[in-house]
């Protein structure tokens, strides 16, 4: 009942639907999800090329190039959120301190993710990941926690920073 009455309050006065990370704060932030989106951007171009060195395109195909397409911008987005709030809500002074130009490498990224978006150039879109994968590594920094480098075990296969957690 309490939800009927709050959707019908919503349809009279117009309210725009709104949402957020978390601002209460949490305190839990992660740059892996950027990172996932990054590689799933890689990825999505991957498979775009695949459909282009086709020679005749079927509805099929057609089809499945404009899902490749939405996913790829949806990740770009999502690229585009992630480090947005970890360097909007986490990074406060003393992380600044401590990682000289992140707010040059977050606005890198924001260009990157859209160019990205735009296109569907692999080379932008590991560009893209490489400054995400350099942020993660700034992140984890701040937080004290050693970082290294693997190839991630699923397709695109690219090099990703991982945080080194110990049990």
């Amino acid at each position: 009942m309490l939800h009927q009455l709050t959707r019908q309050l919503d349809n009279i006065l117009g309210l725009s639907e709104v949402s957020a990370h978390c601002d209460i704060p949490c305190k839990i932030y992660d740059p892996s999800g950027a990172q996932i989106a990054a590689l799933t951007i890689i990825r999505m171009v991957d498979l775009i090329e695949e459909i282009n060195q086709k020679e005749a395109l079927t509805v099929k195909d057609h089809a499945q190039l404009i899902r490749l397409v939405s996913e790829k911008e949806a990740h770009g987005i999502k690229v585009k959120q992630e480090i947005a709030v970890i360097w909007g809500d986490y990074f406060k002074q003393p992380q600044f301190d401590q990682v000289q130009g992140v707010s040059e490498l977050v606005h890198t990224i924001m260009l990157q993710a859209s160019k990205a978006k735009q296109g569907i150039a692999r080379e932008d879109a590991l560009a893209l990941l490489n400054s995400v994968n350099e942020f993660a590594q700034a992140f984890w920094l701040t937080k004290g926690v050693p970082v290294y480098q693997a190839t991630c075990p699923y397709p695109p296969a690219e090099v990703v920073i991982y945080p080194k957690l110990s049990a």
